[in-house]
């Protein structure tokens, strides 16, 4: 028996990939029963573009985030499983068989979520190249039993969800790791390769680093689920060691060149931090590109120390800040 399945969208001013996003979603192999694209009050073309669909259109009035916008597509929705794809994913044709096959498969687990490949939605140049590349590396070599959700690409049934409860709605990022705590008090998380999707990065520089920093700021709550024995590990903690060493021994150098020799040591191994990605990328763009890779990957680890550094502060001075059990609390 094949259950019905809700497909949820979250959207803002996402004009440039919701189509082939919707396209995909109407291509696959299990039809969902429902498409339910909740715009965030965008500001674009998004909600016209969503209305070319056979699709239900709820407009929030006010932007209020992403785990807002999944709960507003819950409260419409009416399937078995909720399918939750964020509107810069479009699913390969089987994706959304893959989610109800392995849910089947297994009662226990609460939710299965997917891979991205490692080519660009749309091919914009080497920094989108670069984050392809390394999601696709960390999401594959966690495939499996897995203690992280991420709700990009992912199915869950209902029952799950009314069990669990809803997203948290003061969180605009780090809402997967949240998530994930109350989701293992119960289930298991299982992330598979045989759920895939093409993902559409940042493509300049700025705007990654800007994303990184701001999500960076909630890792002072999201650090536990991020720390677990067999969550996804998308950074490894000896190379954010290592960068972070090699900024604060800059200062050596300046006061004694001799001292260079420190922060010079510290970026050398950042750069061995994770040899396995470091081949990957080899095989898949050359060494060339891994020079660039290594430049680029140095840099987000600086925006995500000081988006830590931030948002520790931050969760120090305003109680507001971060999940909302810190209000009960």
């Amino acid at each position: 028996m094949n259950p019905t399945v809700s497909v949820i969208v979250p959207c803002y001013n996402a004009e440039k990939t919701l189509r082939v996003c919707l396209e995909s979603v109407f291509a696959q192999s299990h039809p969902p029963c429902e498409v339910i694209v909740v715009d965030d009050a965008s500001t674009d073309s998004s909600a016209r573009i969503a209305e070319e669909f056979a699709c239900t259109l709820v407009e929030q009035p006010v932007n209020a985030g992403v785990s807002a916008a999944r709960n507003a597509g819950v409260a419409a929705s009416r399937g078995e499983v909720l399918f939750f794809l964020d509107s810069d994913v479009a699913l390969a044709a089987d994706a959304v068989a893959a989610a109800v096959r392995l849910l089947a498969a297994d009662p226990g687990c609460g939710l299965v979520f997917g891979v991205y490949a490692k080519e660009p939605l749309m091919d914009d140049g080497p920094v989108e190249t670069y984050r392809t590349l390394h999601l696709h590396h960390a999401l594959s070599r966690s495939v499996g039993v897995t203690k992280t959700a991420v709700f990009a690409l992912a199915g869950m049934p209902r029952r799950v969800f009314d069990d669990v409860g809803p997203f948290d709605e003061n969180l605009r990022s780090g809402e997967d790791d949240e998530y994930s705590e109350r989701l293992l008090t119960r289930y298991r998380i299982r992330l598979s390769a045989t759920l895939a999707g093409w993902h559409d990065e940042a493509d300049r520089l700025l705007p990654l680093l800007v994303e990184q920093f701001r999500r960076a700021q909630l890792l002072p709550f999201m650090a536990r689920n991020r720390m677990r024995r067999g969550a996804v590990t998308v950074n490894r903690t000896s190379g954010v060691l290592a960068a972070a060493l090699t900024v604060a021994t800059i200062p050596l150098a300046l006061v004694h060149r001799p001292l260079g020799v420190i922060p010079l040591a510290a970026l050398a191994a950042f750069a061995a931090a994770d040899p396995a990605l470091s081949r990957f990328v080899v095989r898949e763009r050359g060494s060339c590109f891994l020079v660039y890779f290594t430049a680029v990957h140095f840099l987000t680890h600086l925006a995500l120390l000081s988006g830590a550094a931030v948002g520790a502060a931050r969760a120090g001075l305003d109680p507001s800040f971060g999940p909302t059990q810190r209000r009960k609390g």
